[in-house]
């Protein structure tokens, strides 16, 4: 059973519009409510059809994703949407919480991980907090670039001497989150908290596998980094040519 007593408080000026997709239709039901009485436009759908829908056609600001539906569940819609829109927070909202599950989800792109039995007020502030992260306008590009390497921070594309290369999310999320201070150490922690956030049940140590996988992809030889250097006992740093 969800129960939450709403806050009493509306903020009609934001209006950002959140859509809710599960086929539980007294959970999507109660996650409304609660959401309506912050002062949220809400936007429903109970099946991953329904929701790729609503999304193509009326772009909302957020979207709470349920994982299993019948049809197209949440892996694939957050699959889709992440092939076109790499900014809307998507968080998902699931029964299964194995730690396979949550970093299947989050590779796949989204930007949470909710357990069910929902706790109301926990994913009231989950969505405020990700709206506030969203930025107001579009920034001008921005490309970080020098030697072999460019990281183009809007386009969301890596080259390496002029040629792409396939980055996951969270993979793309970790080098920029480097390469934008160069020379910087970073801990283990600080780039866990910052890339997958602290609310994501996790372990640092999930940095490390990412940082493999990046020296592979972006390394000219992985067992000795000229970009992505280990800091021992501390964590890591980012070093342009």
């Amino acid at each position: 059973m969800i129960a939450c007593k709403p806050s009493g408080k509306r903020n009609v000026a934001s209006m950002k519009s959140i859509l809710i997709v599960d086929d539980e239709v007294d959970i999507a039901n109660s996650i409304q409510y609660v959401l309506k009485q912050e002062g949220y436009s809400i936007l429903l759908a109970h099946d991953g059809l329904q929701a790729m829908q609503v999304i193509e056609n009326q772009h909302p600001d957020l979207v709470i994703l349920d994982l299993m539906m019948p049809g197209i569940d949440g892996y694939e819609v957050c699959r889709r949407v992440r092939a076109n829109d790499k900014k809307t927070p998507i968080l998902m909202l699931t029964a299964r919480t194995s730690e396979v599950d949550t970093v299947v989800g989050l590779e796949l792109g989204a930007n949470d991980y909710i357990a069910k039995p929902v706790r109301l007020r926990e994913l009231v502030a989950r969505v405020k907090a990700h709206l506030r992260e969203m930025p107001n306008e579009k920034p001008a590009n921005r490309e970080i670039k020098t030697g072999e390497l460019s990281i183009d921070l809007d386009s969301r594309i890596v080259k390496i001497k002029g040629e792409p290369i396939e980055l996951t999310f969270k993979e793309f999320e970790l080098l920029a989150t480097m390469a934008r201070q160069p020379n910087r150490v970073f801990t283990r922690d600080q780039l866990f908290s910052q890339v997958w956030g602290s609310s994501f049940l996790g372990e640092s140590r999930t940095v490390d596998v990412h940082i493999r996988y990046l020296r592979e992809k972006l390394e000219l030889d992985p067992s000795q980094p000229k970009h992505i250097l280990t800091v021992r006992g501390v964590g890591y740093r980012f070093i342009w040519d």
